[in-house]
């Protein structure tokens, strides 16, 4: 059996993504994945190299001022070097963001990671869930409670810690980290068998 290579390249400022970041990393490895995760704001010429090594790079970061993070924004200006070469293409992509917000613009930073993907020719993975909570008869408590498609969203009291970050957005994180594993492994079985 194959087993697929992901990375999950992120920032957390206060905790709530880095908790995304591990569910993320739960799913992949349930679904058998190889999974590292990588802070982006401490990152090593190893976790680069790992970068390059992986079959799938998983992109998160918290929502700030409408789109990712400071930090975040530092690290994709430092993929550069790999667009110039190519060096990530035909890799899968992937994402995750949560801001305070129930909308907090989140979609623009899940939009700009589809956008950095692209431009790496990589393909991207969405969440391939339908929306939750959004009926009489749903609940908070809904896979994709908030109702994204481009990948994984959630939304953290800003008053909180780590610990506000709600049980649903982080099984919805879970989800996208099999999803990714598991999409990751039918490109590569498909590739080999080209």
């Amino acid at each position: 059996m194959t087993t697929p290579v992901v990375s999950i390249a992120y920032h957390s400022g206060y905790g709530h993504t880095a908790v995304l970041a591990e569910a993320v990393r739960a799913g992949a490895a349930d679904a058998g994945a190889d999974v590292r995760l990588i802070k982006v704001d401490e990152i090593t010429d190893e976790q680069w190299e790992a970068l390059d090594r992986s079959d799938a790079i998983v992109f998160g970061s918290p929502t700030y001022m409408g789109t990712a993070s400071g930090a975040f924004h530092v690290f994709v200006e430092a993929t550069s070097k790999r667009w110039f070469g190519q060096d990530w293409r035909d890799k899968l992509a992937a994402g995750f963001t949560n801001s305070a917000s129930k909308s907090g613009d989140k979609l623009h930073t899940l939009q700009f990671f589809q956008t950095l993907a692209a431009q790496h020719g990589m393909h991207w993975v969405n969440l391939g869930l339908l929306p939750g909570w959004n009926s009489t008869t749903a609940s908070e408590n809904d896979l994709n409670r908030l109702g994204f498609f481009a990948g994984a969203a959630a939304q953290s009291p800003s008053d909180q810690g780590p610990e506000g970050v709600h049980k649903a957005d982080m099984a919805t994180a879970e989800h996208l980290g099999r999803r990714v594993a598991e999409t990751t492994r039918t490109f590569l079985l498909g590739r080999t068998a080209a």
